[in-house]
C-alpha cells in the first residue's frame, strides 16, 4: 500500500485497477470520455504514473476490450451449438447492457488479447465440433454477434425509461390511426393495458436466428427437411 500526500492509504497503481477506472470513466461519459488524464484522475495519481502499467491510450483500450470479452461466457468444445450459442448470446448481452459504449469498442481493436482471440476461436470450435463447416460457422458467429450488439444498441437508446414505460411514451405520440394504422393497432394490440418489455424480445429474435441456422445445418447434412 503507498501512503499519499494527505496521509490516506491508497491500494497500488496496477493494470487491473486502470483498466477499471477506465472502465468507470466510461460508464460515466462514454468512450470518448477516456484519456490517460481523466482516467488518472479518476484513480487520484497523475497521468504520468499510468505509463508504467500501460503504454498508452490506445493499449488502454485493448485492454479494455479484453476485459470485456473476458466476461462473456465461454462454451466448452464440443457443448451442443444451439445451448452454447444461446448462453454466449444472453451473457454478452449482459455485459454489453451495462457497458454499451463497448459496443463501438470489442471489434475495432489492431491488437486483440488472448480473451479476444479465446472467445473468437471457442465459438468458432463449438460450431465446427457440431458438423459446420467453414464457411456456415464464420456466418453464424457474424449473425449471432450482430444480432446481439444491434439489440443492444437498439435497447439502449429507447426513446423512454423503465420509470415512464412505451405505453406511456405510445400514448404522448396520440398519433392518428388512419394515417398510421399498423403502426396504431400494433400500439394498442401490444402496449395498451400491457406491460410491454421491448428487452423481452430478445429471446424471441434470437431463437428465430438459430432455427434458421439449424435449417442450414441440416442442408448442409443433406438431412430432410
Amino acid at each position: 500500500m503507498v501512503e499519499s500526500a494527505r496521509g490516506r492509504v491508497r491500494a497500488p497503481l496496477t493494470r487491473e485497477r486502470i483498466v477499471a477506472a477506465a472502465m468507470a470513466v466510461a460508464d460515466a461519459g462514454g468512450l470518448s470520455a477516456i484519456s490517460m488524464r481523466t482516467v488518472a484522475r479518476e484513480l487520484g495519481v497523475e497521468a504520468m504514473s499510468l505509463y508504467h502499467h500501460v503504454d498508452g491510450k490506445d493499449a488502454m483500450l485493448d485492454a479494455i476490450a479484453e476485459e470485456i470479452f473476458s466476461r462473456f461466457p465461454l462454451a466448452e468444445l464440443g457443448a451442443p451449438w444451439r445451448a452454447a450459442l444461446t448462453e454466449r448470446a444472453n451473457g454478452a448481452r449482459a455485459v454489453l447492457s451495462a457497458h454499451p459504449w463497448a459496443l463501438v469498442l470489442l471489434e475495432s481493436r489492431v491488437n486483440p488479447g488472448p480473451s479476444v482471440l479465446r472467445q473468437h476461436d471457442r465459438v468458432l470450435g463449438v460450431l465446427r465440433t457440431n458438423g459446420f463447416d467453414v464457411p456456415l460457422a464464420g456466418h453464424a458467429f457474424s449473425v449471432v454477434d450482430a444480432y446481439v450488439y444491434g439489440f443492444v444498441l437498439s435497447e439502449s437508446n429507447l426513446p423512454f425509461t423503465a420509470e415512464a414505460g412505451p405505453e406511456a411514451f405510445a400514448a404522448g405520440l396520440a398519433l392518428p390511426a388512419d394515417e398510421y394504422p399498423y403502426l396504431t393497432e400494433f400500439m394498442a394490440v401490444m402496449m395498451a393495458g400491457r406491460e410491454y418489455d421491448y428487452g423481452n424480445e430478445f429471446g424471441y429474435g434470437l431463437d428465430l436466428v438459430l432455427d434458421q441456422l439449424e435449417v442450414r445445418l441440416a442442408e448442409l447434412h443433406g438431412e430432410a427437411g
